[in-house]
């Protein structure tokens, strides 16, 4: 016998349990849906950034900021200054052609081959082989300079990048603690590069080029290590935040701690 049409509405209108158990099944089938959807999403890898040391180019970052210098003194120790200043381009040159072929990113290589030929051409125009340094000991003076500004505008850059990369706008300019935090901070790499200049230019000044050198290189990676680690210290303090283990920025072990709230 065939039911008429519609005839399941009007009972689910006669009988009200009817029509619960209709809604129900309505209400279940969204769930079911939306579940769903969600296992899918899950499922799918979520986009994070490298290690830290990855992002900062691993042992072959080291050596690509610093082979071009320990190339340039030496050479200019043995042969003069216009052979350290090829030496050291050539140095460049074969770090960026290594990279690509082994098909590695070859951004760090690229932007440090960029640095040693403005450091080589200096060195040329000058006559000099403290010439070679002068573009980096500038670059402190102009990076000091920009976190100092920073402090006195009362926007530190370092909350300023630290909120850029986290995506997190500009809400942590109203919680006072925190921008206390990114103060210390920026206060933090001032310093470094304060250091960085005074020193350098100290020994610029005195021609002191093998010294110059090892400044150069000591005040490099392990300095700039230091500061991050001061950084993250100083932001994390009092918000619960574990600070990352060295397996952890060294990308061999997933990190567990959460973000600072802001």
């Amino acid at each position: 016998m065939t039911t008429p049409r519609g005839s399941g509405e009007e009972s689910a209108r006669q009988d009200p349990d009817a029509a619960l158990v209709a809604a129900g099944l309505a209400d279940a089938e969204i769930v079911a849906a939306e579940i769903v959807d969600a296992e899918i999403v899950a499922a799918e890898p979520a986009a994070k950034l490298p290690p830290l040391w990855e992002q900062m180019g691993g042992p072959m970052g080291m050596v690509d900021s610093g082979l071009p210098v320990v190339v340039f003194v030496a050479v200019n120790a043995l042969a003069g200054l216009n052979a350290a200043i090829f030496s050291a381009v050539g140095a460049g040159i074969v770090i960026a052609l290594f990279r690509l072929v082994r098909k590695r990113p070859v951004i760090h290589a690229i932007t440090g081959l960029f640095g040693v030929a403005i450091a080589a051409f200096i060195a040329h125009r000058s006559g000099s082989a403290g010439g070679f340094f002068k573009l980096g000991i500038w670059s402190y003076l102009i990076y000091g300079g920009a976190l100092l500004v920073s402090l006195l505008v009362r926007w530190p850059l370092i909350g300023v990048i630290w909120e850029s990369i986290n995506g997190r706008g500009q809400g942590w300019r109203s919680n006072k603690k925190l921008v206390r935090r990114y103060d210390y901070a920026t206060l933090v790499w001032l310093a470094i590069f304060a250091l960085r200049y005074s020193v350098q230019n100290f020994l610029l000044n005195r021609d002191e080029i093998g010294w110059l050198a090892a400044a150069r290189l000591l005040m490099g990676y392990p300095l700039y290590l230091l500061g991050i680690a001061a950084t993250v210290w100083i932001v994390a303090r009092g918000t619960g935040w574990k600070f990352p283990t060295l397996a952890v920025i060294l990308g061999k072990k997933k990190s567990t701690a959460s973000e600072p709230a802001p």
